[in-house]
């Protein structure tokens, strides 16, 4: 878990690693659609210019799906405080959803072969995501339930996993904390920087001590001893594995597809141009679905299940539906 890449100097500003990797994923899927986007006739700069305007309104569409996931963390704050993305919180999925309306609204608008770049997108997306976990685990995020497994990592003192393991969590059925920690680790800081214990009858509310004021013998249980972090499954791992797998198999989808064209074969349904577009929403719900019962972040909602697990069951259907629509659409000449 490294979140911060730097400091800039003479303020209080950081470059977050997270960001730092959706740049990087960013780059790299542009790489990926500028090399599958030739030979389509068409010239180059569009794509890249729909998607510099992608990742504009992507950044945005990350920032609003993560205020509206996490909106008790903003109500009664600042109102300028949604904006500060800087400190991070971006919810990776709403930022892909955006994107991917943007480039189809721009594509169309430059009457472009709108289904055959979708399906090179799909292919780009899902190698930004690749990329996009990484940040993700740097940032100590999207993080995994306790486990006993070798395959495991372990997130130091006060990270997002150490401290949901310290409460109870009603929002996920937990009522009793991973970890009882002592009163004497909690507490908040004063109008004079000064570091005030919690009260014993609700410290669970209060944040943690700051590591470098710990007394030896604090530091010795919080690192080694009984209330060191559990080490939990290692989920952004899994989750970059998984996109990188899903890119690489939407990439055997579409070169299908057009190998069936190249020889003078009526493509079957499910290989239409705009069919890779749809079988990335089926193939990362599902993903996304059962990778939820490993994690340990989201809260459960409608059904008994997570809001992205809900969310990647619409996934699935909506890429049923763009397949079957995409399959009654004659595809246009390569």
């Amino acid at each position: 878990m490294h979140p911060e890449l730097f400091r800039i100097p003479f303020t209080d500003l950081t470059v977050k690693n997270y960001g730092t990797m959706v740049v990087i994923g960013f780059l790299a899927a542009m790489y990926v659609i500028r090399k599958l986007s030739r030979g389509m006739g068409h010239n180059a700069e569009y794509i890249t210019t729909a998607a510099l305007y992608s990742l504009i309104t992507g950044v945005i569409g990350a920032r609003l799906f993560y205020v509206i996931h996490y909106w008790p963390q903003f109500s009664g704050r600042n109102f300028f405080d949604i904006f500060a993305v800087w400190k991070g919180g971006l919810e990776l999925l709403g930022g892909v959803l955006t994107a991917i309306c943007v480039i189809a609204m721009y594509l169309k608008a430059k009457r472009l072969p709108v289904r055959r770049y979708l399906d090179i997108l799909a292919i780009g997306l899902l190698v930004a995501l690749t990329f996009g976990r990484i940040g993700c685990l740097l940032n100590g995020c999207c993080f995994g339930k306790p486990t006993n497994s070798s395959l495991s990592i372990t997130f130091p003192y006060n990270s997002l996993a150490h401290q949901s393991q310290v409460r109870p969590n009603l929002d996920r059925d937990r009522p009793l904390p991973y970890i009882d920690m002592p009163a004497e680790y909690f507490g908040y800081m004063d109008e004079n920087n000064n570091w005030v214990d919690a009260p014993a009858w609700d410290y669970l509310m209060y944040n943690l001590k700051p590591f470098d004021m710990l007394t030896p013998a604090q530091r010795q249980e919080v690192t080694t001893g009984a209330y060191c972090p559990l080490p939990v499954i290692p989920t952004e791992i899994y989750s970059s594995i998984c996109a990188l797998f899903v890119a690489m198999a939407l990439y055997a989808w579409r070169s299908w597809g057009i190998r069936c064209e190249i020889f003078g074969k009526w493509p079957p349904f499910f290989l239409r141009p705009g069919s890779t577009f749809a079988v990335m929403f089926i193939f990362y719900g599902i993903v996304r679905f059962l990778l939820e019962f490993l994690r340990d972040d989201n809260p459960f909602g409608a059904n008994g299940l997570t809001i992205s697990q809900n969310m990647g069951i619409g996934l699935v259907v909506f890429g049923l539906i763009l397949i079957a629509v995409f399959a009654r659409i004659r595809p246009d000449k390569i």
